[in-house]
């Protein structure tokens, strides 16, 4: 990674080390917490960095494959239960929680405490959507073979006829919400695992 369009815009930012001392000095975005939006298609590698990034941050991840979103409901189906059992209480100063949903068994699991704290971090399609109280959005993007070919490596190839349909959802949401356009950090996912490149803005 290098420069970043978010804390200190035209200053280098070479490593996760520093985006999280970066984003440890903005203002808190909802309640006294700050949420980082980790955004982008699926198959992009969103979950790769925000797992990366956490540690270094110290915060905990909550991503959209912990909620149900069925394949014929749009991608942004699940942020209205975040929304309410997460930042919601959150902006008021108090601990939120959800139940996981386990996609393989079609239930819902154990039940995951969101206390209140410093940094937060949502992974998943439309979490940078405009609404989203956030402190820091990322962008990150692939390739759209490449992601298909991440997506049906996890799930089989028996989904390749519903993730070309979850493709184009997702590609009218963006477009409709304009997420990339306002991320502070646009990366490139398309490289070697666990590793991002900054892409210069437009």
């Amino acid at each position: 990674m290098a420069e970043a369009r978010g804390p200190h815009p035209g200053s280098p930012i070479v490593s996760f080390g520093e985006l999280a001392g970066a984003i440890r000095e903005l203002p808190p975005s909802c309640g006294p917490v700050r949420v980082v939006a980790v955004d982008g298609p699926g198959g992009s590698g969103k979950t790769t960095f925000a797992g990366r990034l956490a540690p270094a941050l110290g915060a905990q991840v909550i991503h959209s494959d912990d909620f149900p979103v069925p394949w014929d409901k749009p991608p942004v189906a699940w942020f209205g239960q975040v929304e309410e059992q997460v930042l919601g209480p959150l902006a008021a100063g108090r601990p939120g929680g959800y139940r996981r949903y386990d996609w393989v068994r079609g239930v819902f699991t154990d039940w995951v405490d969101v206390p209140v704290a410093p940094a937060l971090i949502l992974e998943g399609v439309s979490t940078a959507r405009h609404t989203t109280p956030a402190a820091f959005t990322v962008w990150v993007e692939a390739p759209g073979e490449l992601r298909l070919a991440r997506a049906l490596a996890r799930d089989g190839a028996s989904y390749a006829a519903q993730w070309r349909d979850w493709t184009r959802a997702e590609e009218e949401w963006f477009a409709v919400d304009g997420t990339r356009a306002r991320a502070d950090l646009v990366l490139d996912g398309a490289t070697v695992p666990g590793e991002f490149v900054r892409i210069q803005p437009s």
